[in-house]
């Protein structure tokens, strides 16, 4: 039948029947670890411009969630590592020839060529900005998922202090679905808030000073000074 055809059971219950899209997959699909949210990956591969043919380094794969947009991806768990490719399996119907997943530490990883982008979905993703910078190329977008805005303000001040990146930009994404039937209108109860933020910061050339910022930090920022 195709898509889109209704189906009835035994106890008369009516369906319509469609084949899964990537969310529908995502948010179904067995799980190792916490998922990369729909609306996260759909912001990763804007906002990272992860374009056809781009080379993209993952690192922290989790239940593979994210992986299915990616490319070549490093996991420390073996557990994590075998549901993920279990998932990106099942979802492509096959072993994909344009993806590697290795298990290990990112840190631990000797790279041959230059990644267009990095994208780090861990728990500490500031002790790996070493690593990022010298897989990335000039240009390259560095990217991290992290959930809490203790990670995020530890990840930013490694960018920064790292001297190889441009200064990090961070956002989240909510989500508020609306109801609407005839002239009523409103939004629905319930929405999908936070799920994490997102840090991203372009590559410098090498021997290339990052420029200062501009703006001065806000009081307190950096704790109490001592006089």
């Amino acid at each position: 039948m195709p898509e889109g055809s209704v189906v009835s059971t035994t106890a008369g219950l009516k369906f319509t029947a469609f084949k899964p899209l990537l969310a529908d997959y995502v948010l179904t699909m067995p799980r190792g670890a916490t998922i990369v949210y729909p609306k996260d990956a759909a912001m990763i591969i804007g906002v990272a411009d992860i374009y056809p043919g781009s080379r993209v380094l993952e690192a922290g794969v989790g239940s593979g969630a994210l992986t299915i947009s990616l490319l070549h991806s490093v996991e420390r768990r073996a557990d994590f590592a075998e549901n993920a490719r279990s998932n990106v399996d099942a979802y492509f119907e096959g072993a994909l020839d344009n993806w590697s997943l290795v298990v290990g530490d990112l840190q631990d990883q000797n790279f041959d060529s230059e990644y267009d982008r990095v994208v780090l979905d861990m728990l500490a993703p500031w002790e790996c900005v070493d690593i990022a910078a010298r897989a990335l190329r000039p240009g390259g977008v560095f990217l991290a998922y992290v959930a809490t805005t203790t990670q995020l303000s530890a990840t930013a001040e490694a960018l920064k202090e790292d001297g190889r990146f441009t200064e990090p930009e961070s956002s989240e994404t909510l989500i508020r679905g609306w109801h609407h039937e005839g002239l009523a209108v409103r939004p629905q109860q319930r929405m999908i808030g936070h799920t994490g933020f997102l840090i991203q910061s372009r590559r410098m050339a090498p021997g290339v000073e990052v420029l200062a910022r501009r703006r001065r930090p806000a009081k307190g920022a950096y704790g109490v000074s001592e006089d």
